[in-house]
């Protein structure tokens, strides 16, 4: 670990490159492993992929308590870090791996218990339950290697470093494609496993993935494994972090659920539908990858800031990445209306399908101004230890407005498929107008306590 901190030193743009380039060439290649499980499933049956899409909520639901410690690690060691407390530091990294240890258990115990009542009230029936249930099960055995090694990809973050996992998921994108095909197909000794063979080569990647991301995180010099099993939980560093983590879980959880609730009423359409809306999905996040390097970006340099009191380079950090946000959403745009048609016909042909999905990414790549505004607004409200009205805005945007719209769309006025996505343009935005506002208001809050302090 560097004895001088760059993160609250240097320039704001070289930052946000050095941490969002790599941070977005690791999301691409995480994205693109997806991209290959999609292509090879596609392979199968439409009614395989959608398995698959309803397999992918489910898991989005029970990473997004991870997700919400994986943040609260990084607010509170990039704090500590802008403090210069290095024992602190090593303090928030050893508890908040113990706090992945034990959801990792209890995620696992509930999520065998309940997975096929989920997909069935999801809407899955038939084949597509029988697929998505032999599929998530084993995904399942995946769960305790990707949260540890989130956790460790949490600390590497708050000290500027995203090359470590972006060098790792390079490495799972090119083993994916090679497991792949082996495990569905078969070879030699290796029988043909089908679908369940997609989940067993992703959870085989997921336990080379946590045994590098723990060398990297040893190397950083705050983590001792053998010191790690003989200390004593720090009851004070656990409430700090789950206390920072369950705003920022609760809006993954009820995004997560948020999701399913979509899937429901996309159901309605015919499991076409939901494969499409799988597919475009997929498509959706390739484009957005570039955006979401910006919130790692913006977490680890506005909590390292906080706790060095700069509030000038937090406001500019924020002005930048917006800038830099909106541009790329405007490419996206352009680049969904000349290829996204091509880019779903990589997954399926059928033309209603590939139709239905084409309508679904045009719509949403206008929201990408939204969540563009949404992401760097909630990754500030965390690097600034106050993610708390995160979770109220969730609900607003992921239940309560679509359970009010898309049942007008669908029980009520019995609309195309086409204005659920209109809904949910409606209703994004609404939710990024309130954020963007909301988070200005915060910082000048906090900014205003720390003047008051220093004159006191």
């Amino acid at each position: 670990m560097k004895n001088t901190n760059e993160l609250i030193t240097k320039d704001i743009k070289k930052l946000i490159f050095q941490i969002a380039i790599p941070s977005s060439i690791g999301m691409f290649f995480n994205t693109m492993y997806n991209v290959v499980d999609t292509f090879y499933v596609g392979k199968i049956s439409t009614e395989a992929i959608s398995a698959l899409t309803y397999s992918f909520m489910i898991f989005f639901m029970l990473l997004s308590v991870s997700f919400g410690l994986s943040s609260a690690i990084t607010a509170y060691v990039g704090g500590a870090l802008g403090k210069h407390k290095k024992n602190m530091t090593r303090i928030y990294t050893s508890n908040g791996i113990s706090l992945f240890i034990i959801i990792a258990f209890i995620l696992s115990i509930v999520s065998f218990s309940l997975l096929e009542f989920i997909f069935v009230s999801m809407g899955a029936a038939d084949k597509v339950l029988e697929y998505a249930l032999q599929y998530t099960y084993i995904i399942l055995l995946g769960i305790f290697p990707m949260l540890i090694g989130l956790g460790s990809n949490a600390v590497l973050i708050a000290l500027g470093d995203t090359k470590s996992y972006r060098n790792i998921l390079i490495i799972g994108f090119i083993l994916n494609i090679i497991f792949d095909p082996l495990f569905i197909y078969g070879f030699y000794f290796i029988p043909a496993m089908g679908i369940s063979g997609v989940a067993m080569a992703t959870v085989l990647i997921q336990y080379i993935t946590l045994m590098y991301m723990l060398y990297k995180l040893y190397a950083t010099k705050l983590f001792d494994i053998s010191k790690f099993f003989n200390s004593i939980p720090n009851i004070k560093a656990y409430k700090h972090l789950i206390r920072q983590a369950i705003p920022t879980s609760a809006n993954m959880f009820l995004g997560s659920l948020g999701s399913m609730i979509t899937m429901y009423f996309v159901s309605t359409y015919g499991f076409k539908s939901v494969a499409a809306f799988g597919i475009g999905y997929r498509v959706e996040q390739i484009i957005l990858l570039p955006m979401l390097g910006l919130n790692t970006a913006v977490i680890s340099i506005v909590s390292n800031n906080f706790g060095a009191k700069n509030f000038d380079r937090i406001d500019e950090v924020i002005d930048k990445a917006l800038k830099y946000g909106y541009i790329m959403s405007t490419i996206g745009v352009v680049l969904i209306a000349l290829f996204g048609k091509y880019m779903i016909m990589v997954f399926d042909t059928d033309t209603e399908v590939v139709d239905i999905a084409y309508i679904y990414i045009i719509f949403e790549s206008f929201i990408f101004f939204s969540f563009i505004t949404l992401f760097i607004s909630s990754s500030t409200l965390q690097g600034i230890k106050n993610p708390f009205m995160i979770p109220y805005i969730s609900f607003y945007r992921q239940i309560f407005m679509p359970l009010i719209f898309f049942s007008l769309v669908v029980k009520v006025f019995d609309l195309s498929i086409i204005y659920l996505w209109i809904s949910m343009l409606i209703i994004i935005t609404s939710a990024a107008i309130f954020i963007k506002i909301y988070t200005k208001k915060q910082l000048e809050i906090a900014r205003a306590k720390h003047i008051l302090k220093k004159q006191g």
